[in-house]
């Protein structure tokens, strides 16, 4: 028998060693004896997504703040703040995700009393705001892109409350899939591969890969196109290149998480090696999504070509501001700069920002 072999069988049976594997809603068991030197390497990968988590945590608490209390709301901001707390949710249990790990790993009692209902309740909070992120960014850009598509059915016609509602339902859809995945697929179930856990897998697998995956690709191919027609001698909206940007970054953390799933439950993995460290670089990856986003949020909303105050409240405004807002900030800077004195039109686009600073008082104190 192969060393390959007799660690598959360790796995199957029974071991000293659990890692809980949230995406996958299985524990994958090893005998330590047969690995230490992996267990370094794993601890060391759970310290780097803490950090990662710990830093994405910092800035998706700052843009919560900002879109709560200083950032005029619009039709888009009501999705980022979904988006940033999902985000954010996504963040918090993954670190407790890997304290659990790292206990698991070096910790003097891996075997905790309720060890294994914390795992569940942990794999269902992880699940519910990863698959909640991913239909907040789908909505998003998906929006957008109608909005490009179909201008005048868009400002005409679309609900004014549809975003909120959206946000309600997609909450409410990433909770039953998060529940239906954790409670009626357990982990005895998942190593069976009974029909349940086989619908249920299939199911997440559509939803993720065969779904939103495609309709992220296709807005965003459509605001590239946009952005190449329509505004090719000038700076296209800031929200067009942040939608973009959140969906390049989160389809590398979707694919391998999702695949790793599909290789796992078909087990078509080849060692225990193998499932962990594909585990533990998911679990990175889409921390690094949600980490990301904040920092996209500032750093496509800030001027780097002109002096002018880069401060975060400035950035943010610029990032989530309205299209229509945009364009007249736009309009304003074009005639700042073809004027020979620039007085007149200083003047006027000074008092159209202190009305938008007046409405976002006004937003705030209602």
């Amino acid at each position: 028998m192969t060393s390959n072999d007799t660690m598959t069988s360790n796995v199957t049976m029974t071991s000293n060693v659990s890692i809980a594997l949230l995406q996958l809603q299985d524990t994958v068991y090893f005998n330590e004896s047969q690995v230490p030197d992996s267990v370094i390497h794993y601890t060391i990968a759970a310290a780097v997504a803490m950090c990662l988590c710990l830093i994405g945590i910092v800035g998706n608490i700052i843009v919560c703040w900002f879109l709560l209390f200083r950032i005029q709301r619009n039709k888009y901001t009501v999705y980022i703040m979904n988006l940033v707390a999902a985000d954010l949710l996504l963040l918090t249990f993954a670190v407790l995700v890997m304290m659990v790990n790292i206990n698991t790993l070096v910790g003097s009692n891996p075997d905790f009393k309720g060890n294994a209902e914390f795992d569940t309740f942990l794999e269902i909070i992880y699940d519910l705001s990863l698959y909640s992120g991913m239909y907040f960014l789908t909505a998003i850009s998906m929006e957008r892109c109608i909005s490009v598509l179909f201008p005048l059915w868009y400002r005409n016609y679309r609900p004014k409350k549809l975003s909120v509602i959206m946000c309600v339902f997609l909450w409410i859809l990433g909770c039953t899939e998060s529940l239906i995945k954790n409670l009626t697929c357990p982990s005895e179930d998942f190593r069976s591969q009974t029909p349940v856990c086989t619908g249920v897998e299939i199911m997440t697998f559509t939803l993720s890969i065969c779904i939103c995956l495609p309709l992220m690709i296709l807005s965003s191919v459509t605001l590239l196109i946009a952005i190449k027609r329509t505004f090719r001698d000038r700076y296209p909206p800031r929200l067009y290149i942040i939608i973009i940007a959140a969906v390049f970054i989160f389809i590398l953390s979707v694919i391998p998480i999702n695949f790793l799933w599909f290789l796992l439950y078909f087990r078509r993995l080849p060692s225990i090696q193998d499932t962990l460290g594909l585990y533990f670089a998911s679990i990175i990856s889409a921390a690094l999504s949600s980490t990301a986003n904040p920092y996209i949020y500032f750093i496509v909303g800030r001027v780097w070509k002109q002096k002018s105050n880069n401060s975060i409240h400035d950035a943010l405004h610029r990032a989530f501001k309205a299209e229509e807002d945009e364009k007249e900030d736009l309009k304003c800077e074009e005639e700042k700069t073809s004027s020979n004195t620039g007085e007149t039109n200083s003047t006027s686009c000074n008092s159209d920002q202190t009305q938008s600073s007046n409405d976002t008082n006004k937003e705030n104190i209602l």
